[in-house]
């Protein structure tokens, strides 16, 4: 379980969450066999909500991993959607590349292999917009992706960071183990940016491992 919310409201609220099949069904098993973290089942399912209220045609995701949520999205987006990820581990490149090409999205899923900072700066020098940005890599440094991400985001897009509640410990000292001291401390630097800044609203939601979905105010409000 995550740690942010009671096991028996998680089993609950994942009890309601259908159960996926196919691809996605083998990536679930595949990551819980080689201990790869994926989203949580309540978080595909809210990736799912917004992406119908949304309606992204283009799509930036931080943090690859074997795949599964680019594939995910892609899926929930009735295929409309491009979606360009970003991941610097050879090993899950390797893994994801064979996932999306599996599942036939090699035009539709683009992976930009490298550290995800240096890519985002480029990207900002070629103008590129998003729909909907999913922040999901290097949880220490979502106060460093957010200004980039911000350039890149459409005027109406919609910003998501997973994790952001890191296994409890960003609300609570006393669940912080001293090794991720430092994760943390940048996490609540994040969370109190995006809290903070009244150009934004965001609201966090302890699902998961705790989201944050943020958006720019228009400016009459």
């Amino acid at each position: 379980m995550s740690k942010i919310a009671y096991d028996y409201m998680e089993s609950y609220i994942r009890s309601k969450i259908a159960d996926h099949g196919g691809i996605l069904k083998e990536l679930e098993e595949y990551a819980k066999e080689n201990s790869v973290p994926i989203i949580h089942k309540e978080v595909a399912n809210f990736l799912d909500l917004m992406i119908n209220i949304i309606k992204p045609k283009k799509i930036l995701e931080l943090g690859t991993a074997i795949g599964y949520s680019a594939i995910l999205m892609h899926e929930k987006s009735q295929e409309n959607t491009k979606i360009t990820t970003i991941e610097r581990d050879e090993k899950m490149i390797k893994i994801a590349k064979t996932n999306i090409e599996k599942c036939g999205l090699n035009k539709d899923i683009q992976i930009l292999e490298g550290d995800c900072l240096d890519i985002l700066k480029s990207m900002e020098v070629e103008n590129l917009k998003y729909d909907l940005i999913f922040m999901d890599a290097g949880k220490g440094h979502y106060n460093e992706f957010f200004p980039h991400c911000l350039n890149l985001l459409t005027e109406d897009g919609v910003i998501i960071g997973d994790n952001v509640l890191f296994r409890g410990m960003v609300a609570s000292n006393d669940l912080v183990i001293r090794r991720k001291i430092t994760i943390v401390k940048r996490m609540r630097k994040y969370i109190d940016m995006i809290s903070n800044e009244k150009k934004f609203t965001t609201s966090i939601i302890p699902m998961g491992d705790g989201i944050a979905v943020t958006k720019r105010r228009r400016e009459h409000e």
